[in-house]
């Protein structure tokens, strides 16, 4: 059994028109900023109900001052380094890895829906398996982890990042080192008008207060689909 476990949260630092482009172009940048603040606290309210030790990876690398300014002191910041995705997520589990957490995994924070309940799967998961993948509905992957002896950087190498086979190729790259994976249930990342509308129509009967995110799409929802 593994008992040392650590969740690694992507972010980027909260910066007008230099987040989620494709929806800022259907929205505008003011509009998309306010949306992406409301995506990272509720992950950030998620996460802290597991009880569970917390890296906040934030990007561009620069922005620590801005980011704990935002979501306070008290978490533990740690900067991007890479030249693509790929590198920076290579480099975060090798940084938690060497910190002598035995099991990691990395989350984004563009998925609403992600749920508790689908992290305490995944670090279930790796108590019989090498690896977890959250398949995400464009073709990527909105979760990835692994236990500190199966780590396998090769599936973060020559990827072609932000395309429809990135969770495909990552499976086959998996499946070809023997690795055994646990895959999670589909989720909806979101980064176009269309996925804010499934968002917002799977969750509108949410109990009340349960999204900041839910909150300002059904207060926007004229504004943000407009007939």
């Amino acid at each position: 059994m593994y008992d040392n476990p650590a969740i690694i949260l992507f972010i980027k630092a909260p910066i007008k028109g230099q987040i989620k482009s494709r929806l800022a172009a259907a929205f505008g940048d003011a509009a998309v900023l306010e949306l992406y603040q409301r995506f990272v606290l509720d992950t950030l309210d998620m996460v802290r109900s597991l009880s569970l030790p917390l890296r906040i990876c934030f990007y561009p690398p620069d922005a620590g001052s801005l980011i704990s300014a935002w979501l306070g002191k008290e978490q533990v910041y740690t900067p991007q380094q890479g030249k693509d995705l790929g590198e920076r997520m290579e480099g975060a589990f090798d940084q938690v890895f060497l910190e002598g957490y035995d099991r990691a995994v990395l989350i984004g924070s563009d998925i609403p829906a992600l749920r508790a309940s689908i992290i305490d799967e995944a670090f279930t998961s790796l108590n019989g398996h090498d690896a977890v993948l959250g398949p995400a509905a464009d073709g990527g992957y909105y979760l990835i982890g692994f236990t500190a002896e199966a780590f396998l950087p090769s599936v973060f190498h020559h990827i072609a990042w932000s395309t429809n086979t990135v969770c495909d190729e990552t499976l086959s790259r998996f499946k070809r080192s023997g690795k055994q994976v646990h895959l999670l249930p589909e989720l909806h990342d979101v980064d176009t008008k269309d996925d804010l509308r499934i968002f917002l129509d799977q969750h509108r009967n949410d109990p009340a207060g349960s999204s900041r995110t839910l909150a300002y799409l059904t207060e926007q929802e004229g504004t943000f689909f407009q007939p």
